[in-house]
């Protein structure tokens, strides 16, 4: 970039919060999993939204793009820039502050630095529940999660980011200011403008406070560690605990052995609650409104419903909060301890809740059919048709062999996907990773109207290029 504009870019936010030092920038360059580096001479962290609107109105000015950030947790590429170098970070840290928490209305409103784990304390401190959790949420910030519209273990009951979220406020590409931070659950006034920017991924304004809603803290809470033979099993289980409970379940998590073995070889100290006994074991959550009774009565009743009808093997329940996070702690580090075992594969997918059965034994055969050997690694939120369907090398494959086969595995795997009417990005967004596919195999019409939206958004360009469009 041109000095003279690095300069004018920096005086808006101060020196002190304008990166330009290699060392300073590099945190900012790449992604957790290393898949994108990119460059820039730049990093900017403004403070207040008067800041990122004067740096909107020049990058405007100047056809400058620009590429937001969060916590640089996303999994797909879309917080990282180019490797060309011309495009300015813009880091939304700083703008951490929460603005409002209204217990009347069960509302927080919050900028879009503020990370999940202290929005969820924050929520928690005024009694409230704020239920997206992920296991990047004490670093992830709820900017990204609205930004890539974040999923999690609970969207099962309570939907993902999106569905938390009732108003924002967000810079556009001319720094322009929409001010839509409304406490309304009702509202029919005209199009639901918060909607496209939620999931856009930086790529038609950035989004730098939320209206958020708060619910009822659970007065019950029961966690649940399940064994079982088969993802039909798993299935018959969950349609008998939804029957039984109905909204009380709040989680309900499918785990295969693999990553249960990766766990025991690679963080021996966790316990795990029935070892590697079982092929495929859940994890499952029942929250009562009413009582820590009522809670524990409900899931006694699934769990001893399911041993009658053999849908379940062996189970633990939590005896208490600590046991309960331990076992979210195991759910938690699954990802973590999938990286000991060399290069993976990865794909974020969704199915009908009925097809994940059918998804897992076409996929198996498709797998093995790209790369003989390679290790199937699945678990995810069967509640809601999310599995992250893993793939590891084989033992004695080169890494770069493994990855060279990344398209060719995506394609196996993505074709039974969208036969099965489902979606290849359930939750990480699309970013960089996707983006090619997205355009090659969306609906021709609906691809033309997202570019449409963007052209209208964002006419020069400078949002987020090469991301999602």
């Amino acid at each position: 970039m041109d000095g003279t504009l690095i300069e004018r870019f920096a005086a808006i936010v101060g020196d002190r919060y304008a990166l330009r030092a290699a060392t300073d920038i590099e945190p900012y360059l790449t992604e957790p999993r290393g898949l994108w580096h990119g460059n820039t001479s730049l990093v900017l962290r403004p403070g207040t939204v008067e800041e990122v609107s004067a740096i909107m109105r020049l990058a405007s000015e100047t056809r400058t793009p620009v590429v937001p950030q969060g916590g640089n947790t996303g999994l797909v590429g879309g917080q990282v820039p180019h490797e060309s170098g011309a495009e300015i970070v813009l880091s939304m840290s700083r703008l951490n502050r929460i603005r409002d928490v209204d217990t009347q209305s069960n509302t927080i409103i919050a900028e879009a630095g503020v990370i999940l784990e202290t929005l969820r304390k924050a929520a928690d401190a005024a009694d409230r529940l704020f239920p997206l959790s992920l296991a990047a949420q004490g670093s992830c910030q709820i900017g990204g999660n609205l930004s890539t519209n974040a999923g999690g273990v609970a969207a099962l009951a309570y939907g993902s980011a999106r569905d938390l979220c009732l108003g924002l406020e967000v810079v556009l590409p001319t720094g322009e200011v929409l001010d839509d931070l409304r406490k309304l659950k009702k509202d029919n006034t005209g199009y639901d403008l918060k909607n496209l920017f939620i999931g856009a991924e930086g790529t038609l304004g950035i989004i730098t406070a939320a209206v958020l809603k708060l619910l009822p803290k659970p007065k019950g809470r029961e966690v649940a560690w399940i064994g079982l033979n088969s993802p039909d099993d798993a299935l018959a289980l969950f349609g008998l605990a939804e029957a039984r409970a109905g909204s009380a379940v709040t989680s309900f998590e499918l785990i295969e052995r693999r990553p249960m073995e990766f766990l025991a070889r690679h963080f021996p100290e966790l316990k795990l609650p029935l070892g590697l006994d079982w092929p495929w074991q859940v994890l499952m959550e029942i929250s009562s409104g009413r009582s820590e009774e009522d809670a524990r009565d409900l899931c006694e009743a699934i769990l001893g419903t399911a041993l009658e009808m053999s849908l379940v093997g062996d189970a633990v329940v939590a005896a208490n909060l600590a046991q309960a996070a331990a076992f979210w702690h195991l759910r938690e580090t699954l990802p973590e301890a999938q990286k000991f075992e060399g290069s993976s594969i990865k794909h974020d997918i969704s199915v009908p809740v009925a097809a994940i059965p059918d998804f897992i034994a076409r996929t198996a055969v498709a797998v093995e059919t790209v790369c003989p050997g390679a290790h199937v690694v699945c678990f995810g939120h069967m509640g809601d048709g999310n599995l992250h369907y893993n793939i590891s090398q084989p033992e004695q494959m080169p890494s770069a062999t493994f990855l060279a086969l990344y398209r060719n595995m995506n394609g196996a795997v993505h074709d039974i996907v969208r036969a099965m009417n489902g979606s290849i990005s359930a939750e990480h967004g699309i970013g960089q990773l996707k983006r090619d596919e997205l355009l090659a195999t969306a609906p021709p019409v609906g691809i033309d109207l997202m570019q449409r939206i963007k052209a209208a958004f964002d006419p020069a360009g400078i949002m987020n290029p090469g991301k999602v469009v």
